[in-house]
């Protein structure tokens, strides 16, 4: 009898595993609703669907994984081949705990008495909440991204120097002549470059033409110009190139870089370091 009752309660406590094909299809009518909606919450999916917020968190990331949408704290939005239509709260969580690192070994290069310039972007935004903790007494930075400057603006030692130009609000950054005319008479020590794609045999490339001229101007500024890019930028292309490889010294990525692109940025001269 108590072999019988263990039986049944295991029955009742176990679940049968998921069927595949049930499974795809609710992803893919996920995928469907978030492209419809542009957005969809996981609470809102999680009834429509008659599952778990657990079992949509996990498909919501295996989603994302595939680059089939774009995953934010309690939903998700519809995937854009354009990056910049995605709002900056949303692109700092993607690829975080990458970033993060990716800052740290930035930071790590940083002396006491640098001055650099910090591009506009999101794994930039992490080096400048280093900065704040930096144990250095003084340190000039140059930028061009309005959420770097809040992040520092209170720093006591850091020297904060904003460029001017026009504002672009989805990503906080000023761009345009008064930006390039402000960065004629400065020089850096290191120029943090955040770029949106970076082929070896195109360059880096960004798709606003008034911010990639102005990313070419910080490049000639700069003794030492450090890319820093999580490897999902890694072979991508898009309108503006900034500069051919060559112009890097040094790109800071992940370990999931491709292999292909790290062999060919190292045949161009550039140190690959992976974190």
């Amino acid at each position: 009898m108590a072999k019988q009752a263990a039986v049944k309660q295991t029955a009742r406590t176990t679940r049968p595993p998921e069927k595949t094909h049930l499974l795809e299809e609710r992803r893919r009518l996920i995928v469907d609703l978030v492209n419809e909606q542009e957005q969809a919450t996981v609470d809102e999916l999680s009834a429509r669907f008659g599952t778990s917020v657990v079992t949509i968190r996990s498909d919501l990331k295996a989603l994302e994984e595939q680059g089939a949408l774009v995953r934010t704290h309690g939903g998700a939005l519809a995937h854009r081949d354009a990056d910049d239509d995605v709002p900056l709260a949303v692109k700092e969580s993607r690829h975080h705990p990458e970033k993060m690192r990716i800052a740290a070994a930035a930071v790590a290069l940083i002396r006491d008495g640098d001055t650099l310039i910090l591009d506009s972007g999101t794994t930039t935004a992490e080096i400048a909440k280093l900065i704040r903790t930096l144990k250095v007494k003084s340190l000039n930075v140059i930028t061009n991204a309005l959420n770097i400057a809040v992040l520092l603006a209170n720093a006591p030692h850091v020297q904060l120097i904003m460029l001017g130009g026009q504002l672009r609000s989805r990503s906080w950054s000023l761009s345009g002549p008064q930006a390039e005319a402000a960065l004629e008479h400065l020089h850096a020590d290191w120029l943090f470059l955040g770029v949106d794609c970076l082929d070896p045999e195109v360059g880096l490339m960004t798709p606003h033409l008034m911010e990639a001229q102005l990313n070419a101007r910080m490049i000639r500024s700069a003794r030492q110009v450090v890319a820093v890019a999580d490897s999902s930028k890694l072979l991508g292309r898009n309108l503006s190139v900034i500069a051919r490889v060559d112009a890097l010294d040094r790109l800071i990525t992940d370990r999931k870089a491709d292999h292909g692109v790290v062999d060919a940025l190292q045949r161009h001269g550039v140190e690959v370091v992976l974190v």
